[in-house]
Order: C-alpha cells, then sequence, then structure tokens
C-alpha cells in the first residue's frame, strides 16, 4: 500500500465484484479517469471478461500482490464483512458500495482504520440527488410529524429494505429525536426499476414528497470516483457520502 499519496500520485483501486452491473460500470469508470488505476479485480470465479489488471478470486491473495490504496467493494452480503475485516487488517482504505454490514461491524472497522491512521467509507448510496434528497428529507423532518419511505428498485436486488432507505430512516429520527424503527418503509422489487426512492409527509392539509431516481448505474459513478478520491484524506470510517459533500 501507498501511504504517502500525494495530490499528483495515481491511485491504486482494487474492484470487488468487478464482474457485477455495478462493479463492471466502476471499472469502466475509474480506468477512463487518469487519477486511477484499476490495479486488480475480484470476481466470485472466473468471468471471462477482457480486464486490463489481473483477476483474482481469493481476496487476500489480491490485498497481498496488488498492494492498493483503495479496495471498491461491489459484492454481497455474504462476502462484504469478512472482506473488509480483512482489507482493513491489511492497512488498505475501504469505500464499501454492498450492504449486509451492521453497525457492530462499522464501528469495528472504525477503530481499526484510526488505529492505522487511514480512512475508510460505507455508502449506501453513491448517487448524489440521492445525498440530497436525504438532506433535504432531513430538513422537512422537523416540521412533519407523518412520514413514511417507499423504496423501489429492481427485482434482482436482494436486500429489503436498502441500505438506502435504513440510512434515510436513521436520518430523519436523529432530525427528530425518535427511533428509525418508528418510520415504516415500504420496499417494491420489480423488473425495469433500477434505483428509486421517496420519504412523503403527511401534514394538515398536505403531503411533501421527495423523490430520486436513478435510470441508470452510471447516475452512481460520480460518487465513486469522489468516494476513492476523498478516502484517501479520512481519518476512520464515515458513513455515507453526505460528509464528502459538505
Amino acid at each position: 500500500m501507498n501511504e504517502g499519496n500525494s495530490a499528483e500520485s495515481i491511485i491504486r483501486v482494487a474492484v470487488a465484484g468487478a464482474s457485477g452491473k455495478m462493479g463492471s460500470e466502476a471499472v469502466q469508470a475509474l480506468s477512463k479517469d487518469g487519477r486511477f488505476l484499476v490495479s486488480g479485480v475480484l470476481t466470485r470465479r472466473s468471468s471471462g471478461q477482457a480486464f486490463d489488471c489481473k483477476e483474482y478470486q481469493d481476496p487476500e491473495e489480491l490485498l497481498a500482490e496488488d498492494a492498493p490504496d483503495v479496495w471498491l467493494d461491489f459484492t454481497d452480503a455474504t462476502s462484504v464483512v469478512q472482506n473488509i475485516d480483512m482489507v482493513v487488517r491489511y492497512g488498505v482504505r475501504p469505500v464499501i458500495g454492498a450492504t449486509g454490514y451492521t453497525e457492530s461491524d462499522r464501528l469495528r472497522w472504525d477503530a481499526v482504520l484510526k488505529e492505522r491512521g487511514i480512512g475508510g467509507i460505507a455508502v449506501p448510496n453513491f448517487a448524489v440527488g440521492a445525498v440530497l434528497m436525504m438532506r433535504f428529507a432531513r430538513e422537512a423532518a422537523r416540521f412533519f410529524d407523518g412520514v413514511e419511505i417507499i423504496e423501489l428498485h429492481h427485482d434482482g436486488k436482494k436486500d429489503a429494505p436498502s441500505g438506502t432507505a435504513k440510512r434515510t430512516a436513521e436520518s430523519l429520527a436523529t432530525a427528530r429525536g425518535g427511533q428509525a424503527d418508528n418510520i415504516p418503509i415500504h420496499s417494491v422489487r420489480l423488473p425495469g426499476l433500477v434505483a428509486h426512492q421517496e420519504v412523503l409527509f403527511g401534514g394538515q392539509g398536505e403531503v411533501l414528497t421527495i423523490r430520486h431516481d436513478s435510470m441508470n448505474r452510471s447516475s452512481f459513478m460520480p460518487g465513486v470516483i469522489i468516494a476513492c478520491r476523498e478516502v484517501m484524506h479520512l481519518s476512520g470510517l464515515v458513513y455515507g457520502m453526505d460528509e464528502l459533500l459538505r
């Protein structure tokens, strides 16, 4: 790992889950940006895709041989915790796009990263518009007693509620001084959808709807680029893109 990256240094990024839809999109986006080098990719099995770097099936082999600066994880709930436990032990900065981890996982990673003097970021949603949707909803939560969340995703998404919906509920609960469990979340899984969420507020004689729609996965790539760049300057684990956009 390169501990002393200057502003001019190329950031070496390993992409885990590189053969999936988000992972392959991220490989393309990072490869087009001269500030990054996709130095290695992790796939569940040999993908047959033509990557411009070595393809691994063993995460520890990738970390030991490739020595990346950043680990971008788009795996799944069965792999992400084990991956990131290993990544932080190696002193590599994680950017976590997969879901399936818990608050206790985040606290553990935060402690190890701070001990090593490096940063990481766990991101429920990389879309800049989704971050702003959550920010606006947090402001509205101060003025409305009634609120519910509807999240809609493609039928291949396994987790429900989504990480974005859970993060939104936590944010709203903090703003209102309540509990996230008290905010209803409705999940929809249908073909034709990508990633959509609306927060509905009800008041006397009025309803306010704050909605964000990702029409394709390219909408997440500006946020992926920001996270992979800014993680080089963090200490400990940041949860969500909001802090990076301040």
